[in-house]
């Protein structure tokens, strides 16, 4: 088994408020991010089309040495991530590893609700996959579950408009409509790793009577106690404390957006898949 850096995957750039908590958490590890910017978002397309897309992603990490890689993207992590897991791994390789986002997210969401009434505000990928109703009920069968399909939040997100008037209608709408589903919910969980950046607006909508859950901290928890768990893949992540960023789109968009997301600047290399 090869040692390199863990790969961390996103249609985009949302994945980097991922890898920011990740590498806040495991400073010392290496890590390398490919952004499918050029094929972004994943969010309105088809069940195959994201899983091919991500597969071959999959595929370059590996040809990097990457013996682990989080999908770092909830369309990913819902559409392509247990076909990859069951699969692809036995047949390209079953000593490597790719984990997502959604289960870190739901064996704990149970900890935030008082209600036991939880929503979800994703992309229409992932609320019409059914991915967080159905392992929710797995941990916390108690917990009623409503969704909220986002469309327009991704693209007011990358075309940082999520800030202006024009975005507040769009904020509000999705965030009404699931509201209105029930009284009770006590706790939105923020299934798309771009939504982060509107958690403030969100907040300031709802009040402070909702718990808004960011995936980002809970992602890192999750990934260092997973390396502390399995060993025989923590020794081959390599420990340099080194960060690198790739894109399949044009760097200088990349980089100008991705500081954004990440919160300090990023310098990238385009990929060409």
């Amino acid at each position: 088994m090869s040692k390199g850096p863990i790969g961390v995957f996103d249609s985009g750039y949302g994945g980097l408020t991922v890898l920011k908590e990740i590498v806040a958490t495991l400073p010392a590890y290496d890590f390398l991010y490919l952004g499918d910017n050029a094929r972004a978002p994943y969010g309105p397309r088809s069940f195959d089309t994201v899983y091919q897309y991500t597969l071959q992603c999959v595929q370059w990490f590996f040809s990097q040495g990457c013996p682990l890689v989080i999908l770092a993207c909830n369309t990913a992590s819902a559409k392509a991530l247990r076909t990859i897991q069951q699969h692809d791994l036995p047949r390209l390789d079953p000593t490597k590893r790719v984990l997502g986002v959604i289960r870190p997210t739901t064996e704990v969401i149970g900890k935030f609700t008082k209600s036991n009434e939880v929503g979800i505000l994703g992309t229409t990928g992932t609320v019409t996959s059914g991915s967080y109703p159905i392992e929710i009920e797995k941990f916390y069968p108690a917990i009623k579950v409503y969704q909220q399909a986002c469309p327009m939040w991704v693209p007011l997100i990358e075309n940082n408009e999520h800030i202006s008037e024009g975005a507040t209608y769009f904020i509000e709408k999705y965030l009404r409509q699931l509201l209105e589903q029930s009284p009770h919910i006590d706790t939105l969980l923020l299934a798309c790793t771009h939504y982060p950046l509107l958690a403030q607006s969100l907040q300031r909508y709802v009040g402070s009577g909702i718990t808004i859950v960011s995936q980002g901290t809970l992602v890192a928890t999750s990934l260092a106690d997973y390396l502390e768990r399995h060993p025989e893949i923590a020794q081959h992540c390599t420990k340099n404390a080194t960060l690198s960023f790739y894109t399949t789109d044009a760097t200088a968009d990349f980089d100008k957006n991705a500081a954004l997301f990440f919160g300090k600047p990023v310098a990238s290399n385009h990929l060409e898949l």
